[in-house]
């Protein structure tokens, strides 16, 4: 009974990784391929005709090498900095008293509740009054202080003793100098998993770009893979070469984080 439970365990694991990696596939395979074969039938995994033309096209007709650079300057930009003031934040609520702390981190949960879109033409308007439309500011400045990331972080730090923070005043360490030397390096795993969401997020992020920036030249990847789609005509040989480039970051970004990113998940789930 034990063995057939397990092979039929492993049976249903390996359906659900061919079925998950199955449109992935075909994504790199359809990159390589003319649009006729794409759209031939019976459909190919390996190209007939194999070619790095929609490549070559992509980065000839339209400037795709700025895209890339516009989406790694924001997602860099944005993680790095909502990584800082995060680790901040969740640092003050877990190890300083202060009044009101509870309300106002009360007021923070709550503020996860609201739905992004809601308030994106407010967003809008203000930022078109300050002048930052079509520029890179809206994607990088609001996400600064997220609210799960200081929650996150919170969580994670109310696990480290408080003994060890006490011994650094002792010794005549700063606020500050705690937080850089022992809070930092302790919180590896938990800023490792962030920043894979943080990245994510900002890399993968459609509407809000889609509404801030106009100007081709500062759109990022998924906004002009989208912009490529037309009424009569989509060249989907391109988007599909687009989108293998957008997803290699992510890959590359996660194989590098990924002993950190399970760790960091349990560890900030349990109080110890």
């Amino acid at each position: 009974m034990k063995r057939l439970n397990k092979f039929i365990m492993y049976l249903i694991l390996t359906l659900t990784v061919i079925i998950t990696i199955l449109p992935f596939i075909w994504m790199i395979s359809a990159s390589f391929k003319d649009i006729r074969e794409i759209f031939s039938y019976p459909p190919t995994i390996i190209p007939d005709n194999f070619s790095f033309s929609n490549y070559l096209q992509l980065f000839a007709e339209y400037p795709f090498a700025r895209n890339i650079f516009n989406s790694t300057f924001i997602a860099v930009t944005a993680t790095t900095g909502s990584l800082f003031f995060c680790t901040l934040g969740g640092f003050g609520f877990a190890k300083f008293d202060f009044k009101f702390k509870n309300q106002l981190f009360l007021v923070l949960i709550a503020s996860m509740l609201i739905p992004p879109q809601s308030i994106m033409i407010p967003l809008f308007l203000v930022f078109k009054r300050i002048g930052w439309v079509n520029t890179f500011y809206p994607l990088i400045v609001p996400g600064l202080a997220n609210a799960f990331g200081i929650f996150f972080m919170r969580q994670y730090m109310t696990s480290i003793p408080d003994s060890l923070i006490e011994a650094a005043r002792i010794d005549g360490g700063s606020d500050f100098y705690i937080f850089l030397k022992i809070i930092v390096p302790i919180v590896k795993p938990a800023l490792a998993t962030l920043g894979i969401i943080f990245f994510m997020n900002s890399w993968n992020a459609f509407v809000w770009p889609l509404i801030i920036l106009q100007d081709i030249e500062l759109q990022t990847i998924p906004v002009v893979l989208t912009n490529l789609q037309g009424v009569i005509y989509t060249p989907y040989n391109l988007i599909m070469a687009g989108s293998v480039i957008s997803i290699i970051p992510l890959f590359v970004v996660f194989m590098f984080m990924q002993q950190y990113f399970i760790s960091g998940i349990t560890a900030g789930a349990v109080k110890q």
